[in-house]
């Protein structure tokens, strides 16, 4: 079998690979997993995320014939919330977990993974972001296996050029940005046409690097209908100096970011247009295929002056659970121990630019995102604030508002009045 080195340094497809994965003990993990009458179990198995669909495909296909009594069927088109509704989740999920699943994980729909072999391997403060949203009485349920780490992308020529050092502190961001716009270099290229694209990067970097997300939702939820100008928080009182400072980021950023979306903001930065961009890995791989050696690399927005207060807005990109509800929970967890091993969940981060789970996971190489790796390391990250927000409440919206001229003041009223009256009707 190839050793781990040559599998990480292989393309997505890697069937000659995976060929060999039976001497992992797969055969052994199999043993009365068969279905009545003697044949294969057919788990279903749901992943969406479009641009990684090959790379699971290749490790389904290599499950299914290293064995005969599980079979895996990708499903990558369900509505998750409706297959909940009907009484027909998939037997296995890997699957962005958010608030929305959390709700799920609470009524204990779904099983207990605490005896799975990696669930004593998980970093406690990656498992901790699982329980940022949700827990469940004596179960273990859900098990990280991708965390993605957004920041600020930049273009190291333009910096290198200008003289510019990555900036520690926001008065050096805030220098920064000045220094570029006298260079004639716009700093920041906006895209609040899609307005994700502001709530994981402008809302979150600026309110996630001011103050502890964790700890203001859970207060925000035990204030419940209470929520106002006389709460112990709100968002018109915590989010009030994060979101001027967001705002004040249109001073540096294009003038028509109103009018561009995530494709034009992803050409714009591998053309040199701008010298930062506020997303995602997942843009990395965009700009790559129109711009594949442009300079860039990574660093969490600074909100304080205080260096050791800065942090990574990170996300459970991809996580395993599987409902209580499947009849074939043996078999779902057989294809979750070979999803687990190691050879193909850091094969994976690797190639889609995330970071491991476990605590002997190996560090991101990189090198557009490697800078960022210490702080993972040390624990500095949070959660989007975004992603803590009912759907319920139009966040983004009111985000793309704040950036397009609305008023902050007000707009953070109206999310503490919707917030109120959410709770009020749970």
């Amino acid at each position: 079998m190839s050793s781990p080195a040559d599998f990480l340094s292989r393309p997505i497809s890697r069937r000659a690979m995976l060929g060999g994965m039976g001497a992992l003990g797969v055969t052994t993990l199999l043993a009365g997993c068969s279905a009545p009458g003697g044949g294969r179990t057919d788990v279903r198995f749901f992943m969406s995320k479009t641009e990684v669909l090959d790379f699971f495909n290749d490790i389904i296909d290599e499950f299914n014939s290293s064995q005969s009594r599980v079979r895996v069927i990708l499903d990558s088109s369900s509505n998750i919330a409706a297959t909940f509704v009907r009484g027909n989740p998939p037997d296995l999920a890997c699957f962005t977990y958010n608030l929305e699943m959390a709700r799920f994980m609470e009524r204990g729909a779904l099983s207990d993974l605490s005896d799975v072999s990696i669930a004593s391997q998980i970093r406690p403060e990656v498992q901790e972001l699982v329980d940022q949203y949700a827990t469940y009485p004596g179960r273990t349920s859900v098990i990280p296996w991708s965390v993605t780490a957004a920041s600020v992308i930049y273009n190291q020529q333009i910096f290198d050029e200008q003289g510019l050092e990555v900036p520690q502190t926001w008065t050096e961001f805030t220098e920064v940005c000045e220094a570029l716009v006298a260079a004639d270099i716009t700093p920041i290229y906006g895209t609040y046409r899609d307005p994700w694209t502001i709530a994981q990067g402008q809302f979150d970097y600026t309110s996630g690097g001011s103050l502890d997300p964790a700890a203001f939702f859970e207060a925000m939820r035990e204030e419940g209908p209470n929520v106002g100008v006389d709460s112990s928080v709100s968002f018109s009182k915590d989010f009030l100096e994060p979101m001027q400072r967001m705002v004040q980021l249109n001073e540096w950023s294009n003038g028509n970011a109103a009018s561009r979306g995530y494709g034009e903001g992803n050409f714009a930065l591998g053309e040199g247009e701008a010298a930062m961009y506020m997303q995602g890995p997942w843009a990395l791989t965009e700009i790559e295929k129109t711009a594949p050696d442009a300079p860039l690399g990574n660093f969490p927005l600074p909100m304080t002056d205080d260096p050791a207060d800065t942090r990574v807005r990170v996300n459970l990109d991809l996580a395993l659970w599987i409902p209580e509800s499947s009849p074939r929970q043996e078999a779902a967890r057989e294809f979750l121990e070979y999803l687990t091993q190691p050879e193909i969940q850091d094969t994976y981060n690797q190639q889609f630019l995330a970071f491991g789970t476990r605590e002997d996971a190996p560090p991101q190489e990189d090198p557009r995102i490697a800078q960022l790796q210490s702080f993972y390391d040390e624990g500095r990250f949070y959660q989007g604030p975004s992603k803590a927000i009912p759907l319920t409440i139009p966040a983004e919206g009111y985000i793309q508002g704040m950036m397009t001229g609305a008023s902050v003041e007000g707009t953070l009223r109206t999310m503490d009045d919707d917030w109120r009256r959410l709770a009020t009707r749970s």
